[in-house]
């Protein structure tokens, strides 16, 4: 079977039964069109494994006969294909190899788009250098997104859908497998009729957490090359594995990155600003039980399911996720599992304030000693680990970082939405490295799920923010 894709007289044929890269395929090409062997975009795609990628690839190579540059759309739909989950416990950085493949591309793209002192890690840590134009004596920021998406839905073969003037009813996603984007169950719809709206085939994630972002940072910078009139000074950008798995950050160098401050472009909705987060940690939970027959278990079995339950049902019923907002915290039961003689659970906890978080801390602790007291010693084994902190106290001693994302939001034409974020991010363990690192919106919503989507002037929004924050910055110390 063979893709045949034509624009106007130019015609390319992608041979589904051979793999062949995309900078191998283009040796063949017209001497004319030799130049776009140039563009790392090309040497990562293999065309005729995914008719996705034979289609994005030749839409490339019709943007670069004609000069077109790529736009902030086409650069977040090529990155959508690469699958770049994480995954927990894996033991190793990055946590999964294809997070590494994206990385490499990547650095070639920001190589191609001419970004200075780029360099990838062997731990898949991106950074690079928008060199100063300016003779102001402007402090050195940065800008960070990372290149994972969640492990609790599939990132492999996303297939982006654009849906066009969306209208405010529900979105279709699989109408064979009933799956259906509704306005009655994610409302937020609402606020973008009339957009155009990137959405999935409800098999998947999108990857707009985080990819929106990358591409807001890296179509920000190409802008300012574009624009040399814009002064600036000088621009790190950095991008990260493992931020969804809490180790993003754990491996950032900080003094290497270089700044003064940075901005997190990973946050939900136009015009969120954050700069509070959760105070969060683990809780891992053993349960060692007695098997014994059942017929002859009485006085003598210790069920490890029931004493799960049990100890389930020493903590606050109603501080859960799904009965919590705001500033609330919870305990939140991510994984459980187990027989008679072993089981297991694992909590995550989170809270703003950071006293209840320690308080939080120990009510699970004591749970842990009241079933030791009624089952027996060792019947229990609990291990709580912190993951991160609020950075609101790292932020408040330099309010000027956020302020300045204010005003470029305002100059932007959006609206500032100050919000605590009820999760984390890397931003609020760099805070705690040493590095300033308020959060931005990247325009997504529903993360995590085949619900995510992205309204595309959300994210031409973030991109405007970007190149402001830099205008703004160049100023700063005059």
């Amino acid at each position: 079977m063979l893709y045949q894709l034509s624009y106007g007289t130019l015609h390319f044929r992608f041979a589904s039964a051979k793999v062949e890269t995309l900078f191998e395929y283009t040796k063949r090409l017209p001497k004319n069109f030799r130049s776009i062997r140039k563009i790392p975009f090309f040497a990562m795609l293999e065309v005729g494994r995914n008719k996705r990628f034979a289609i994005f690839a030749y839409q490339a190579i019709i943007r670069e006969i004609n000069h077109i540059p790529m736009n902030i759309v086409d650069r977040f739909l090529a990155y959508t294909q690469f699958d770049t989950q994480s995954a927990e416990d894996a033991g190793k950085t990055p946590s999964t190899d294809k997070q590494m493949t994206f990385a490499r591309y990547l650095r070639d793209e920001l190589v191609q788009i001419g970004l200075k002192d780029v360099e990838l890690d062997d731990e898949g840590y991106l950074y690079a250098t928008l060199p100063s134009n300016t003779k102001k004596k402007a402090p050195t920021i940065g800008f960070i997104a990372h290149m994972d998406t969640s492990p609790d839905a599939s990132g492999a073969n996303i297939k982006p859908r654009i849906v066009k003037a969306y209208d405010g009813t529900d979105i279709v996603l699989d109408a064979a497998a009933g799956i259906v984007t509704s306005v009655e169950k994610f409302p937020e719809l609402k606020r973008h009729i009339g957009e155009d709206i990137i959405v999935t085939d409800g098999h998947t994630l999108l990857g707009a957490d985080d990819k929106a972002g990358i591409a807001e940072i890296v179509q920000a910078m190409v802008y300012l090359m574009e624009h040399p009139e814009i002064e600036h000074g000088k621009i790190r950008v950095g991008f990260n594995p493992d931020e969804e798995i809490g180790l993003g950050a754990h491996k950032f160098d900080v003094e290497k990155f270089g700044c003064e401050w940075a901005y997190t472009m990973d946050g939900s909705e136009l015009g969120e600003l954050e700069f509070e987060n959760f105070n969060a940690a683990v809780a891992k939970i053993d349960i060692t039980g007695v098997s014994v027959h059942p017929g002859y278990a009485k006085d003598k079995m210790i069920n490890a399911c029931r004493v799960a339950t049990d100890f389930i049902n020493l903590l606050p019923a109603n501080e859960v996720p799904e009965k919590t907002d705001g500033y609330q915290g919870f305990f939140h039961l991510i994984g459980m599992e187990g027989g008679v003689e072993k089981a297991s659970l694992t909590y995550i906890i989170r809270d703003h304030d950071r006293q209840k978080f320690e308080d939080r801390k120990k009510l699970i602790i004591e749970a842990g000693e009241k079933i030791n007291a009624q089952y027996g010693e060792g019947t229990i084994n609990l291990v709580v680990k912190d993951q991160y902190y609020n950075m609101r106290e790292k932020i408040d001693p330099v309010m000027h970082v956020t302020d300045l994302a204010i005003k470029a939001m305002e100059e932007a034409g959006v609206s500032p939405r100050v919000k605590a974020i009820r999760g984390g991010t890397d931003g609020a363990q760099l805070s705690f490295k040493g590095l300033p690192c308020p959060n931005i919106f990247a325009g997504g919503l529903n993360f995590h799920g085949p619900h995510e989507f992205l309204p595309i002037p959300n994210m031409e929004k973030a991109m405007e923010v970007v190149v402001n924050i830099c205008r703004l910055t160049a100023d700063f110390n005059e």
